[in-house]
């Protein structure tokens, strides 16, 4: 977020962050939601400041301004409170304008990684009569449907996703607003307020980091590339830098006791007549090994942040789905899989008869990546050696994907 941009004079940015994010679910609204460390909407103000805009309005859920305000981190904003609707909020934004400003850009918050850059090309097309939003190429194959019925394609040539900031001239973005609540009528987005009002609409093309953060799959992608962008091996693009594949190693452990019922599932077998393990899915100690171990040799956090108790979605789920979806996080992170060794302590069950097929599973749960388990007893020492439950180390060795 620090692409050098030439300052926006005369321009003002309207940072949207009303919305209640219930898509998101994380009990706050949208840009009050932690990510990284921070928030979602200071990570927004991040790449506003680095435009550099002659002012910034946020608008934000009434009763939450001073919040807000502490959020600028000492940087100069107005905070105004937000409406019921988008809209509301906006013009609320467009009522607390400069009068030196002549130029609009209306922002959402939850597009928290937008580059500076972005700002300065929707800026720089803004022209009398004329709005700019930022869009993407729609590269989804697109079909129209009706009552789940599948009844003609739709021709992606002729559409884009749009992104923001979305750009306008003062004035007439000031009289559409004022010709929209005169008329009582709701629109989508700015763009759609502004072409309504007779204002012919432009696009430039937008940035695959300007996504919005709605579910909590976005909120871990954003995560993932901030977590990314401060590893030294990764380029100024948030991804490896070309040709370097200096491997990185992590250290994964887990610990269960037995639970005394059920069924064990241990290194993606399931075990008859074993006890089950205790835990928060299926007890896999193994398998949560390996996921701590990719995790941390990547820089992307530990088990307990992408599968914990705040995700129920994962609860009781089998190792070999934390496995997938870890091999995931790293491929969508720029990292490939080297291999992993995996022992565990204990007395029981006895593994060597089924090594080979452990690997297999696990391997397999990989995308392949090589896979080696052991056992071993502790001789009667500590928890393991009195039964109680089993320990388990995982080494694992990941590398940048080289590009170029």
């Amino acid at each position: 977020m620090t692409d050098h941009v030439p300052p926006l004079a005369r321009t003002a940015v309207i940072v949207v962050a009303a919305g209640s994010g219930t898509r998101l679910a994380a009990g706050a609204p949208k840009a009050f939601v932690p990510l990284a460390g921070r928030t979602i909407l200071q990570h927004a103000l991040d790449g506003v400041f680095a435009a550099a805009p002659a002012q910034v309005i946020l608008v934000v859920p009434a009763g939450r301004e001073a919040e807000a305000a502490a959020m600028a981190d000492g940087r100069p904003v107005r905070v105004v409170a937000g409406g019921d609707t988008r809209q509301q909020s906006v013009a609320a934004g467009v009522a607390a304008l400069a009068d030196d400003v002549d130029t609009v850009l209306v922002h959402d918050a939850a597009r928290a990684l937008t580059p500076p850059a972005q700002f300065a090309a929707v800026a720089d097309a803004v022209a009398p009569g004329v709005g700019v939003i930022p869009a993407l190429p729609v590269v989804d194959t697109l079909k129209r449907v009706h009552d789940g019925v599948v009844v003609a394609p739709v021709e992606r040539a002729e559409l884009a996703a749009a992104q923001t900031p979305q750009g306008f001239p003062r004035a007439e973005l000031e009289a559409a607003y004022a010709q929209a609540a005169e008329r009582g009528v709701e629109y989508t987005d700015d763009a759609a307020l502004f072409a309504a009002a007779g204002g012919a609409v432009h696009h430039v093309l937008g940035s695959d980091e300007a996504f919005k953060i709605t579910t909590p799959h976005d909120l871990e992608r954003a995560r993932m590339i901030i977590d990314n962008a401060s590893v030294p091996a990764l380029g100024q693009a948030r991804r490896p830098v070309a040709g370097a594949v200096v491997p990185r190693i992590g250290i994964g452990t887990d610990v269960h006791a037995f639970a005394g019922g059920g069924t064990l599932r241990l290194a993606g077998l399931d075990w008859p007549g074993e006890p089950a393990l205790e835990g928060h899915s299926d007890g896999d100690a193994v398998a949560h090994a390996i996921v701590d171990a990719l995790l941390g040799a990547a820089g992307l956090g530990d088990i307990g942040q992408h599968f914990g108790t705040a995700h129920p979605e994962y609860a009781g789920a089998h190792g070999d789905v934390f496995l997938a979806r870890t091999a995931e996080i790293l491929a969508e992170a720029g990292y490939a899989i080297g291999n992993v060794s995996v022992q565990f302590q204990g007395n029981r069950p006895r593994f060597s008869a089924r090594r080979d097929e452990a690997q297999r599973v696990l391997s397999a749960a990989l995308g392949g990546a090589p896979v080696a388990v052991s056992a071993t007893t502790t001789d009667g020492l500590g928890f393991p050696g009195r039964g109680e439950g089993i320990a388990v180390t995982a080494v694992a060795l990941v590398h940048p994907i080289a590009h170029g």
